[in-house]
């Protein structure tokens, strides 16, 4: 299969040309060269910027390709210009968007026909700043373009939860694995709770099996919501930073309405923590049909762990200093719930009593 990957040199499209390459498949990766490649020499490797047309024009030139596989859209005007070009050089398209699509998400429960954020195929915002509130409408419009561009009978799109794994550059998953190796009480919420971030490799897996059986349609992408707790992750990050950590880490179980109450930032200070109603209530069950398989979250833990032991780093982008909250912030927390309740000790292993998020 001849492959056209638009971005390939971070996370999800470094993995995914990896895997191609693998499998076998003849790739070629077109980006603007600015982030470290690390492509296996196999890869075609053509710099361009899809936002300039006639670098655009110039990869459509190197064409013709099975697949074209967008793993970085994310400007609705630049996606649709783009496209539209390659949809005469490419059998089929995919498009990996995200579960801030639907416009109910994480208050409810999503699957592939919850409703999604309007979005608007000609829409330029006109900075190219991360902004969470833009995204899931950014994304939306990204993929209306594709479909006008392909059709839905040569289109298909994957829609992630939260993507974990090695090389990993939102830096979710890394923080907390560094903030283990520190050791001492760490701030714990939601031991409880279901949660289904999705693999990088299983992503990628899935998409170049669907890319294989010609798949089209919508496919939600996340393991099943009762496999692991948030409780488990975080163990799971102890368990493995273990060794090397410069004292035992204890975790100090929170209450979530507690930490909502002293003003503590969902999803960033504490990674991957949200108090909403579900936000980890993606359905997936199509996708799982589909010959979706995920591993362990203890095994993403483990080896992403191993990856940043072996020198990896994640690159550098905006995202990444968001996440994490500073020690001091902490450890005055921890304090002022323990004070709070004189019944719990800092080496507390038993979860605390939990009010129902508003």
């Amino acid at each position: 299969m001849r492959l056209l990957v638009l971005g390939g040199s971070w996370f999800v499209g470094r993995v995914l040309v990896a895997e191609a390459v693998q499998r076998g498949h003849d790739v070629t990766v077109f980006n603007r060269g600015a982030s470290p490649a690390h492509l296996p020499s196999a890869v075609r490797h053509v710099r361009g910027d899809r936002e300039l047309i006639d670098d655009v024009r110039a990869l459509a030139r190197c064409g013709p390709w099975d697949v074209v596989v967008d793993v970085a859209g994310s400007v609705p005007a630049v996606v649709r210009r783009s496209v539209e070009i390659l949809a005469d050089v490419a059998q089929r398209c995919v498009f990996v968007s995200t579960i801030s699509a639907y416009r109910d998400w994480p208050h409810a429960p999503v699957d592939e026909d919850s409703a999604l954020w309007d979005g608007d195929p000609d829409f330029d915002p006109g900075t190219r700043r991360w902004d969470p509130d833009a995204y899931g409408p950014l994304k939306v419009g990204c993929e209306i373009a594709s479909r006008d561009a392909f059709g839905p009978e040569r289109l298909l799109v994957l829609r992630p939860h939260v993507v974990l794994g090695p090389h990993e550059y939102v830096g979710r998953l890394p923080w907390w694995l560094t903030r283990m190796r520190r050791g001492g009480p760490v701030l714990a919420p939601a031991p409880d709770r279901g949660i289904q971030p999705v693999d990088v490799r299983d992503l990628t897996g899935f998409l170049l099996d669907q890319a294989e059986w010609r798949g089209t349609g919508v496919f939600n992408v996340a393991p099943p919501a009762t496999r692991a707790t948030y409780g488990d992750m975080l163990r799971s990050c102890i368990e493995v930073t273990a060794d090397v950590a410069e004292r035992s880490a204890r975790l100090v179980w929170v209450d979530e309405c507690w930490l909502v109450e002293q003003g503590v930032t969902q999803w960033t200070e504490l990674p991957l923590w949200r108090s909403a109603a579900a936000p980890w209530g993606m359905n997936a069950d199509r996708a799982r049909r589909a010959g979706l398989r995920c591993r362990p979250l203890a095994e993403t833990v483990a080896d992403t762990w191993t990856w940043l032991c072996e020198g990896g780093r994640p690159v550098t982008h905006e995202r990444f200093a968001e996440h994490g909250i500073a020690p001091e912030r902490e450890a005055s927390l921890i304090a002022r719930w323990l004070a709070e309740h004189p019944r719990q000790s800092d080496g507390a292993s038993e979860p605390a009593p939990s009010r129902t998020p508003g």
